[in-house]
């Protein structure tokens, strides 16, 4: 395939669809692109032919007298095939489709858009769109508006797609405004050829491009996604919108995991193995951008603060810690320099506070002088309005400083008239600046994000020796018998044939074997039913737990029967398993999700009767390597329980980890399973072992049919 240089670089534009007639899309876009003044040749194509805009216009394409390398298509979608065809002809091997009328409009549009990429497919082509805004490309040797929004672009360092057209449209209007421009900017549309992936990949070592933004309201292909992401996020920040967080269908699964595994979940866990910084609003989005475009990556997490205030230097000191970020411990020399020049009001720990009389010089001199300590790595500078001390001439203190220290971040945090804002945004502006301390503070702890992320050790994934044949056979017993529901016994089994560490048990159907089977792993013990009918067992009374004899045993077993045989549930009862019984106050789970679009999730948490209640839970995409498994047991909060709070005996970290890695190969070995729950996961008071105490599985019966 080719690169997309014939589209973002192109030396001569074919504008087909261009017009006479004033505020149409064909006027709009011609008129940009020679107000912004492009570089190379712009050739108007319309049946008419003519003049537009003093250009010649040329009949169709095959008519221009000279080579072409980008077509802007903005013709009906009717006409979009043959102008496709002519392009073909003449030797263009980039298209931007602006014209809708395709797989957005319904069936017979989508056979359109098939028809439209197996053509570019057949001509090596590149498309953007079709049913796009359109493309830019900000750099002065370029310098290409090859789109329809309502004010020019502004020159910058992003590279921005959008999957929304008026979104995107909306959002070049207001970069001004945000003291933020663009490099690149794609609309993909419907993303028949270019999406996402694809614009990440060409910006990867473009030097022009040193962040990457993303709205996204679909990712086409997940594992493609986190391939090229992964690899590209190390080298340039990442940052993503993705619209679409319902949860909706999470209430059909019938699983535990499933019902906390929202759609949401998915992309959530997907966005943050493969490095990208997701935001929620478009707000917070180009905030964080205004951080990257401004700031380097800090070498550590340890922030000070210097204020003319003290009240939003505890509040910004409140948020560092929040966000796992450290407050810097400022040099015995450090403090004693700022004393010399401070008054004796004012305090010299962080956060500085120089108090309100604080004179301009005195900014300077204690910016300069926290940030030559070794022990700063982030500054947040703050300014109030007090006795006649200019906001503009403080900004501009700080930007000098910036432009003489560039080596750490610094940001700025005015609480002040939002004129300030404004004048500034036409200014060439060094240092991003906020009207909140917790907005800086935001912005700090996403650099921070990007160098860990940066810092992340390579994971690997481990193939651990397994019984694979034995838990295929299980499952395809099930499935002989048109179940996609595998029964406690043989989900415990399975878990069992993949090494997890399962209770001592033993299958029973009459009271006398379950007798035996206690005698033999010893009291007390645990009786679960198992039936092919009935898979939530607590709900019925199928647990009886902390059986103390043989007698106990016989009369729970008995009663049981009874209370089954009550609820007319007794032909489903296949037997009762007998475990050992594992003491412990900690339970944790975990499980397999399946996404329709994302494929399988693990999930770790707090488990027990809890989970779905409490939700302190995560999720990471399949398969996951040994990183994923460290960090999926350290983000939950009930981590401080397995270190072994309260005196409780630490948890069995890395066997935990191992248990995670160990589904991961089992999902990936049979990845027609739909939905696992290990809860609980209990952690043995004895030795802080992780033992699953419970199993569920159920499979996708028609993908497990044609697999097994």
């Amino acid at each position: 395939m080719q690169t997309l240089d014939k589209i973002m670089k192109p030396r001569s534009i074919a504008v087909v669809g261009a017009s006479t007639k004033a505020h149409t899309i064909g006027s709009d876009i011609l008129k940009r692109l020679q107000d912004y003044g492009f570089t190379g040749n712009i050739y108007p194509v319309n049946p008419r032919g003519g003049v537009i805009e003093g250009l010649e216009a040329y009949p169709s394409v095959l008519d221009i007298p000279a080579d072409v390398d980008l077509a802007i298509i903005i013709v009906n979608a009717k006409f979009v095939l043959q102008t496709i065809d002519q392009c073909h002809q003449k030797g263009i091997q980039g298209l931007c489709i602006i014209s809708a009328g395709f797989k957005e409009t319904g069936c017979a549009g989508a056979e359109l858009e098939a028809e439209l990429l197996k053509r570019i497919r057949q001509y090596n082509m590149r498309c953007v769109g079709p049913n796009c805004l359109g493309v830019v490309n900000t750099h002065p040797a370029i310098r290409m508006d090859g789109c329809f929004a309502e004010s020019l672009p502004e020159r910058g360092d992003i590279g921005f797609v959008s999957q929304s057209g008026a979104l995107g449209g909306g959002i070049l209007n207001i970069l001004r405004d945000l003291n933020l421009g663009f490099s690149q900017f794609i609309s993909i549309g419907n993303q028949t050829d270019v999406n996402a992936e694809t614009a990440m990949a060409y910006w990867e070592n473009e030097e022009d491009v040193r962040q990457i933004l993303l709205y996204m309201e679909s990712i086409q292909n997940p594992a493609n996604f986190r391939e090229i992401a992964t690899r590209i996020s190390k080298k340039k920040p990442i940052l993503a919108l993705k619209a679409g967080r319902s949860a909706a269908g999470a209430s059909a699964a019938s699983s535990h995991t499933g019902s906390l595994a929202g759609a949401d979940l998915a992309a959530d866990a997907l966005l943050r193995q493969s490095g990208v910084i997701r935001e929620h609003s478009l707000q917070k989005l180009f905030a964080t951008a205004k951080v990257f475009a401004n700031c380097p990556i800090p070498k550590g997490d340890r922030v000070a603060i210097v204020t003319n205030s003290g009240g939003p230097g505890i509040m910004g000191t409140d948020a560092i810690c929040e966000h796992g970020m450290q407050m810097a411990e400022l040099s015995e020399e450090t403090k004693a320099q700022l004393r010399s020049f401070l008054p004796a009001a004012a305090s010299v720990k962080n956060p500085v506070d120089m108090i309100a009389s604080a004179p301009i010089e005195h900014y300077r001199k204690t910016l300069e002088t926290v940030l030559a300590d070794p022990a700063v790595d982030m500054v947040i500078t703050i300014y109030l309005p007090f006795l006649g001390l200019k906001d503009t001439d403080v900004a501009t203190a700080i930007m000098d400083i910036k432009a003489k220290h560039p080596e750490k971040p610094i940001v700025g945090v005015f609480m002040t008239k939002s004129d300030f804002f404004t004048a500034f945004s036409a200014n060439d502006v060094n240092v991003p600046l906020f009207m909140y301390v917790e907005e800086a503070v935001d912005g700090l702890a996403r650099l921070n994000q990007q160098r860990l992320w940066i810092n992340r050790p390579e994971g690997t994934h481990p193939s651990y020796d397994v019984r694979r044949d034995q838990a295929k056979a299980i499952m395809k017993a099930a499935l002989d018998e048109g179940r996609d529901q595998l029964t406690t016994r043989e989900s415990i089994d399975v878990l069992d044939a993949y090494g997890v560490r399962v209770c001592r048990s033993g299958f029973a159907t009459t009271e006398d074997e379950a007798v035996a089977i206690a005698d033999r792993i010893g009291y007390p013990v645990v009786m679960k039913m198992t039936s092919k009918t009935t898979s939530h067992k607590t709900d019925v009374g199928g647990v009886r737990v902390n059986i103390q004899s043989a007698n106990a045993l016989r009369a729970q077993y008995q009663d049981l029967v009874t209370q089954l045989d009550a609820r007319g549930l007794l032909d489903g009862l296949e037997g009762v398993i007998i475990q050992e019984m594992v003491t412990g106050t900690r339970e944790m789970v975990c499980g397999i999700a399946t996404d329709p679009q994302y494929g399988p999730m693990l999930m770790f948490g707090l488990g027990g009767v809890f989970i779905e209640v409490m939700k302190d839970v995560t999720f990471r995409i399949a398969p996951i390597d040994t990183v994923d498994a460290v960090y999926m047991v350290k983000s939950v909060k009930a981590y401080k329980l397995l270190e072994g709070a309260r005196g409780t005996t630490p948890a069995q970290i890395e066997q935990i980890e191992e248990t995670l890695l160990r589904l991961s190969q089992l999902v990936t070995d049979f990845p027609f399973i739909d939905e696992l729950d290990i809860n609980p996961l209990m952690i043995s008071e004895k030795n802080g072992e992780a033992i699953a105490v419970d199993g569920r599985i159920k499979v996708r019966k028609d993908e497990a049919i044609a697999a097994l």
